[in-house]
């Protein structure tokens, strides 16, 4: 490790190995939340020769990274994301081109066994696995996917973008039939599951820096459990990923509707050829709700109470055409089923309550 470089950097290379450790406990925050780690690193504030080098060090836990006269010369673009938790770690890398390797000597001399499942956001990455040289090449969108317990040599040859979840081995294990036979693998998102961890995947990326630690360890606990049922290639979900599947795939619909309120063509029937899932588990789904229909209207009344407030000079009528109630009267009866109060009450309530804080 060189001398030169920031103290930032150097204690955070000299601190490498505690990395993927949480604080002592049973994983989760005194008030019971799952417990997490966010951690931040980047090569940025180095000198340019020492850019390389400095990625190198700090990756070079788990990972052999050669450095090249180039990208020493040009110097190197690296940064990494990682959230810990007790039993999962996720990573966030965005470098310009890289090759990296775990040998049979770097496996000899850790004890890193986890599987770990790569997501090209951006950028390609080329990874030749096995005694045979098998090459996988993982173009957006796919997953690869990694046993750490044997060798691989993994080459971003362009700059990129990559997702990385480290899974326990017990824990794959469990859900795999001869789980080491998937190192080197890639999936593609031709499947309905798969296509649903794409979506899941790039909602995690936009939304990940901005959740609380028991949102984020939820979200990504889902990641985890959709893409282990998709490598598994089993025709029944186990019950867990099954759950995830259910709980990602209301989300979205969650989301689509959300951003369709005011389009009149939003109904139930709409809402199934979007999704081609069968009518009964779409129904399952919302039945707490009372069903699809009654989900739809009330995200409109919830969106009208937000526009009451937002916009006290937009009419009670305008507001109740754009969100595609079929008349004036049809809106205020279902706001005040859904309220207690007719809008103009809610829209007053609201008013004078801003009042009484000057």
């Amino acid at each position: 490790m060189s001398n030169a470089y920031t103290d930032v950097v150097a204690q955070r290379i000299a601190a490498r190995d505690q990395r993927y450790v949480l604080p002592e406990g049973d994983g989760r925050a005194a008030n019971g939340t799952p417990q997490m780690l966010r951690q931040h690193f980047t090569v940025g504030g180095e000198a340019r020769t020492l850019q390389a080098l400095a990625w190198s060090d700090y990756v070079g836990r788990i990972l052999e990274v050669p450095v090249t006269r180039g990208q020493v010369a040009r110097g190197f673009f690296g940064e990494l994301d990682t959230y810990v938790f007790k039993d999962l770690v996720f990573l966030d890398s965005r470098t310009d081109p890289v090759c990296q390797r775990r040998t049979n000597a770097r496996i000899s001399r850790d004890a890193v066994r986890d599987y770990v499942f790569h997501v090209a956001v951006e950028g390609v990455i080329e990874t030749v696995t096995g005694l045979q040289q098998r090459k996988a090449d993982q173009f957006m969108p796919g997953i690869l996917a990694l046993d750490m317990g044997q060798p691989m040599q993994m080459l971003r040859p362009s700059r990129a973008r990559v997702l990385a979840f480290f899974v326990p081995r017990a824990m794959v294990e469990a859900e795999i039939l001869d789980a080491p036979a998937i190192h080197g693998r890639v999936v593609t998102y031709t499947t309905p599951l798969t296509r649903l961890i794409l979506d899941q995947v790039v909602t995690l990326c936009r939304q990940l820096p901005q959740l609380s630690d028991a949102e984020a360890a939820q979200a990504i606990r889902t990641c985890v459990q959709l893409i282990i049922a998709a490598f598994g290639k089993q025709a029944r979900l186990a019950e867990g990923a099954r759950a995830a599947a259910s709980a990602a795939l209301r989300s979205q619909i969650q989301r689509y509707i959300q951003a369709n309120l005011g389009e009149e063509t939003l109904t139930p029937d709409s809402v199934l050829r979007q999704f081609a899932i069968p009518r009964p588990t779409l129904y399952r789904m919302f039945e707490h709700e009372g069903g699809l229909g009654a989900y739809i209207r009330h995200c409109r009344l919830r969106e009208a109470a937000n526009e009451l407030v937002r916009s006290p000079k937009v009419v009670v009528t305008e507001i109740a055409y754009g969100l595609c109630f079929s008349s004036a009267s049809d809106f205020i009866r279902a706001f005040r089923r859904f309220y207690g109060m007719t809008p103009q009450d809610f829209r007053m309530q609201a008013l004078l309550r801003d009042l009484e804080q000057f």
